[in-house]
């Protein structure tokens, strides 16, 4: 299983991390610039909205002062309380949650793993925490406070109560182990999209190529396994066969207008352009592919108005070293609407307001410089 996001370095650990979709139409590009709504945010990822209209960011953080450990690249990476969530309201920015933990590169606190995604069941507030990687033992290597990496909280008048712990579950099920992939799938859990609803917590692991459900009580079920898929392999590279595997990483959740979920994919490597599919769940069946062609997706949702909306954090691909983002709407029609793509920089999520409005998180792999972006109604 591969790694959504790399614990240093830039964003992408690349071995561990002609558009038509199943509507069919091509792409086609509107004006107009997006309006910076907030700014300063730390790493900024999903995007959620609250009682009353209120915004609400998962910041991922900065790291800290240590514990520290050397990344996959041999960069030094430190743990740190800055993980946050940032309310955005009445032209107003205030972090309303503080000390969560986070692990960062050490000389400019970018590519970090804490708060990945924060929903709203009603005025319950749910927090998604990402994971360094592997089961429950790496993230130890960063002492006691790092204990709620991988976890599902909520938090309420200042609490926090864990609901879930989605490393621990993956080291005891390797859900994805044999379906449809080879034997020995290694233990490996980074649950990035989060969806409240009531009775229930929609999970996306993309380390654990899975769709699970926390109910309640705070048990943990399977909804979707995402099997790899053979892919052709990238040129240049010696003693590979003409495909290869190339794992499903699933990044996002929404609820479709026929009440089905839908699930947004990055892809792992070779992380082809044009190879991403956002997949349509229902319980107790096999995932059905519903739109293709998109390249590394991040984040999904439908408007009022039954369109889906898909956000690509490199639309020209991961490996290109571009990470020039995209929204793209699919319109009733199958057609496609890029509705912002200048300015965008490895974008970390996206909410639809009750006005039509989109807010972006943009500079998502960046510390001091992540900001909140507007797309007015279109």
């Amino acid at each position: 299983m591969l790694r959504l996001v790399r614990r240093a370095g830039v964003l992408v650990t690349l071995l561990a991390l002609g558009a038509v979709t199943a509507l069919g139409g091509p792409a086609s590009a509107t004006g107009g610039g997006p309006e910076v709504v907030a700014s300063g945010l730390n790493n900024p990822r999903g995007i959620g909205l609250g009682p009353g209209g209120a915004l609400f960011v998962a910041e991922s953080g900065a790291g800290g002062s240590g514990p520290c450990t050397i990344g996959p690249e041999g960069n030094e990476v430190c743990f740190g309380r800055s993980g946050a969530i940032t309310r955005i309201w009445r032209g107003t920015q205030r972090r309303v949650v503080t000390g969560l933990p986070s692990v960062a590169d050490k000389v400019d606190g970018s590519a970090a793993v804490g708060p990945v995604d924060v929903s709203f069941a009603g005025s319950k507030q749910f927090v998604l925490m990402g994971n360094p990687g592997g089961g429950p033992q790496t993230r130890q290597q960063f002492g006691p406070g790092a204990a709620a990496f991988g976890r599902l909280l909520r938090i309420s008048q200042g609490e926090r109560e864990f609901l879930a712990d989605f490393p621990t579950f993956e080291a005891n099920h390797n859900p994805d182990n044999g379906a449809g992939a080879p034997p020995g799938q290694e233990i490996d859990s980074n649950p990035n999209g989060l969806l409240a609803r009531p009775g229930a917590r929609l999970v996306t692991d993309a380390g654990g190529n899975d769709l699970l459900k926390v109910d309640a009580k705070g048990r943990v079920s399977v909804l979707a396994v995402f099997p790899p898929r053979l892919v052709p392999a990238p040129p240049g590279i010696p003693g590979l066969p003409p495909e290869i595997p190339m794992q499903a990483v699933p990044t996002s959740v929404a609820v479709g207008p026929d009440g089905a979920y839908y699930v947004g994919q990055l892809t792992g490597f070779p992380f082809p352009v044009g190879g991403a599919r956002v997949f349509r769940v229902v319980p107790g069946h096999r995932p059905q592919v519903f739109a293709r062609g998109f390249t590394n997706i991040i984040d999904i949702a439908f408007d009022r108005h039954g369109r889906l909306h898909v956000l690509e954090i490199a639309t020209n691909g991961i490996l290109s070293g571009d990470f020039t983002g995209r929204l793209v709407r699919v319109n009733r029609n199958g057609s496609r609407t890029v509705l912002a793509s200048e300015g965008l920089f490895a974008p970390g999520g996206f909410a639809i307001a009750h006005d039509g409005s989109i807010y972006v998180t943009n500079n998502g792999i960046l510390a001091g410089a992540g900001q909140v972006l507007r797309i007015p109604p279109r």
